[in-house]
């Protein structure tokens, strides 16, 4: 059905085959554009689903972009979440909005988000990214609209690859069984993930087989076809008391040469070159206002970054990473670390790798890649996190060590369960690798940037838990997790190049943390620290403490720096790379020397410095001792696309947010001290106003004895003093010394008058 006016029941729009090829060609365009602007996404995907998006949005679908939630529109699922861009220019030629805007994909502050979130964009009807998933929710809207007596049909797109996930099948049962004729899947069968084919992979077909076991009616067409799409989804509307998947045979990357089948362009955005010759073979290049559109993109970017700047702290210049003349960091992914790890101790016989299909991204390929006599110890498990982390456990409990990865919100979230009772409960060897960790991650958004694995890994018993601060510190890390550490293991990294601040030399020892101090200025960032084993540092009476992990122990030492140039506050970094279990004598000892402590994570705030707290509070040694805590990290936010560094300023979790933190408990300190001890202040008060007593009284003759000398002769004669009279006093003694005499003569004179009364 052509696009609504829902009010009135007329049509809006109407489009012919031809007229939804041309709409097709344009939004390929449109996606080019994008995604060049963005500098980041997914070329291939999108390219492969675009006939399909122009068919579903413009010609099939019951639905009103004036009136976005319009109770008997149909509903579109995007289940491969990462085809986003298609779906917003589907959205955008349908008229929710214009669309040229989406020139602002994947950036800061922006609707279209790197994976589609329907709180952010009208039109989008569910927020997707983790694949698998969209099926399910078609199926709980399917329910939802036969609960209603409803007439709505509900549209889930796929991807091939992503029928390798567990959970769609699940959902296939589901809706075959309740015979849900109102669901209407369709699969991008373009052949390609990210490691390769998909039948290389781990191969799915045979899919319409597999469809009809479960109950569901089968369409196939070519998915470049227009005429063949309209007819399938027309096909599929007819079908009643069973649902129906369209299995869409397309081409990833399909209309730009150097895109088509290859699979390195699945998550890869088109330079300005590149960008250039695509729309020229789309025959765009001269009626595309181009410049039009990345003059917008720029115009919102540097709106967004004034914003941002507006909204940090503010001190006497700028330490932002590499912006001073002295200070350099050497910046290196942490990744990196993981993969070179793999590489250098794969040979080890015991050691088995298994991928989940973003094998380049995290590095586990590094395994493999240049080692070919490893490939018998090497698993592609497809995009399937729950069965791959349950497979790790049986090789586990046959002697092997197996190593399994993939984005820290799969490896720790989608297979908790997995985690939790088949590896950890049997206490198996298995060493997980949750990669991305952070909001650092980027423009993916918040489906793909790991904020809460902290809470979930370390909560599981038996489990190891390592965030390492660097690419150097990683490698070490899992070196040291995969031989020497017993049981289930975790470590933590992130995707974005991050500074380096230790190197082969600096102290490591899992379970201890380090004392981190900065000492001066150097050219080399790194080299202005000192790193000690905590269990051997000294107290050097340091004002506060900031104990941290993974990346931000970089922050944290920037933060030390920034405190002592701008406010001479010493501080004492604590690099906590072994999360579980915690170095809690470092940790009371720090809190103990400082009173001041900030934990600081690239994460939930509290995964990392709830632990960190919760030693404090239970320290017996630091009873009666004032110790005031603060936290820096994510605030109870999901996160959301952006440039990686534009993000750990966004949710306040650089060195400037953990200065401002730092410095205010410094400050209540102080304050506290202050106010806490009176005394001393009085006696101060007491001892200034014996000091002015003493001076007035050396003016006044009397003031002089009690100004005692050390000296008792000098006292002795300090105090003879006033017998040595003046020649004033000594006459006035003589006069008082007369009277005497005179009571004699008046006794005499007395006795006279006496004797002449009697004579008379």
């Amino acid at each position: 059905m052509p696009i609504m006016n829902s009010k009135t029941g007329k049509i809006r729009k109407a489009y012919t085959i031809a007229e939804l090829e041309t709409a097709a060609n344009e939004m390929r365009g449109y996606n080019m554009v994008a995604l060049n602007a963005s500098g980041s996404g997914h070329s291939g995907g999108t390219l492969s689903i675009m006939d399909i998006t122009a068919a579903l949005y413009l010609h099939v679908a019951n639905h009103d972009p004036k009136d976005a939630f319009w109770k008997k529109r149909d509903r579109i699922v995007w289940s491969a979440g990462h085809k986003a861009p298609a779906l917003y220019i589907g959205l955008g030629m349908a008229g929710y909005f214009n669309i040229e805007d989406v020139v602002t994909l994947r950036k800061l502050y922006s609707p279209f988000q790197g994976h589609p979130h329907w709180l952010k964009l009208d039109g989008v009807e569910a927020s997707t990214g983790s694949l698998g998933q969209g099926l399910s929710i078609a199926v709980g809207m399917a329910l939802a609209a036969r609960i209603d007596k409803t007439d709505q049909r509900i549209y889930c797109l796929m991807g091939d690859g992503e029928q390798q996930e567990g959970q769609v099948w699940e959902a296939a049962m589901e809706a075959g069984h309740f015979g849900l004729d109102n669901i209407c899947a369709v699969i991008d069968a373009n052949r390609l993930q990210i490691d390769g084919w998909v039948d290389d992979v781990m191969c799915v077909d045979c899919l319409k087989e597999k469809y009809r076991s479960f109950g569901w009616a089968i369409v196939e067409c070519d998915g470049h076809d227009m005429q063949e799409i309209v007819d399938a989804f027309e096909m599929a509307a007819s079908i009643k008391d069973r649902p129906t998947v369209i299995v869409a045979r397309t081409v990833k990357g399909k209309g730009v040469d150097f895109m088509e089948d290859v699979a390195g362009w699945h998550g890869k955005a088109p330079n300005t070159e590149e960008m250039w010759s695509a729309l020229k073979q789309f025959g765009l290049d001269k009626k595309f206002p181009v410049k039009r559109m990345l003059k917008k993109a720029e115009d919102w970017q540097k709106k967004a970054e004034k914003h941002l700047e507006a909204k940090q702290p503010k001190f006497s210049k700028d330490y932002f990473w590499n912006k001073t003349r002295n200070m350099k960091a050497e910046m290196d992914p942490t990744r990196k670390g993981f993969g070179r790890a793999l590489a250098d101790r794969g040979g080890d016989k015991r050691v088995v790798a298994l991928g989940a299909d973003i094998s380049g991204s995290i590095t586990i390929s590094q395994f493999y890649e240049n080692h070919p006599e490893r490939a018998d110890r090497w698993f592609s498990m497809g995009i399937a996190e729950q069965s791959a982390t349950s497979a790790a456990a049986g090789l586990a409990k046959e002697g092997k060590l197996p190593v399994f990865g993939t984005y820290g919100v799969f490896a720790s979230g989608r297979n908790l369960d997995q985690l939790r009772t088949t590896v950890a409960y049997g206490n198996f060897n298995v060493f997980i690798a949750g990669a991305h960790g952070g909001v650092s991650v980027g423009p993916d958004g918040a489906t793909h940037q790991a904020l809460e694995e902290l809470y979930q890994m370390c909560g599981i018993p038996n489990m190891s838990v390592e965030v390492p601060c660097d690419s150097i510190e990683t490698k070490r890390a899992c070196e040291h997790l995969l031989f020497k550490v017993k049981g289930p293991k975790y470590v933590r990294f992130a995707r974005e190049a991050t500074p380096v601040v230790t190197d082969m030399k600096t102290p490591y020892k899992f379970g201890k943390a380090n004392v981190i101090r900065f000492r001066k200025t150097k050219p080399k960032f790194k080299d202005a620290f000192e790193h000690t084993f905590a269990s051997k540092y000294k107290n050097e009476n340091e004002d506060l403490s900031i104990i941290a992990c993974g990346p931000s122990v970089p922050e944290a030492m920037r933060a030390a720096w920034i405190l002592k140039a701008e406010y001479g506050i010493e501080t004492r970094v604590l690099n906590v790379h072994t999360v579980k279990p915690l170095d809690t004598t470092a940790i009371v000892k720090a809190a103990a020397d400082t009173g001041v402590v900030v934990t600081a994570e690239e994460h939930q705030v509290g995964g990392f410095g709830n632990k960190v707290a919760g030693v404090i509070s239970q320290s017996e040694k630091l009873y009666g001792k004032p110790v005031i805590i603060g936290m820096i990290g994510v605030k109870d936010r999901f996160g959301e696309s952006g440039a990686p560094w534009e993000l750990v300023k966004e949710f306040e979790v650089s060195a400037e947010h953990i200065v401002v933190e730092a410095k205010r408990l410094y400050d209540l300190k102080m304050k506290k001290l202050a106010a806490a001890a009176p005394k001393p202040a009085a006696k101060k008060k007491t001892a200034a106003k014996k000091k002015t007593a003493a001076k007035k009284k050396t003016a006044k003759p009397k003031a002089k004895p009690k100004k005692k000398t050390a000296a008792k002769k000098k006292t002795a004669k300090a105090k003879a003093k006033p017998k040595k009279k003046t020649a004033a006093k000594k006459k006035t003694a003589k006069a008082k010394a007369k009277p005497k005499k005179k009571v004699a003569a008046k006794k005499k004179t007395a006795r006279k008058k006496k004797t002449t009364r009697r004579k008379k």
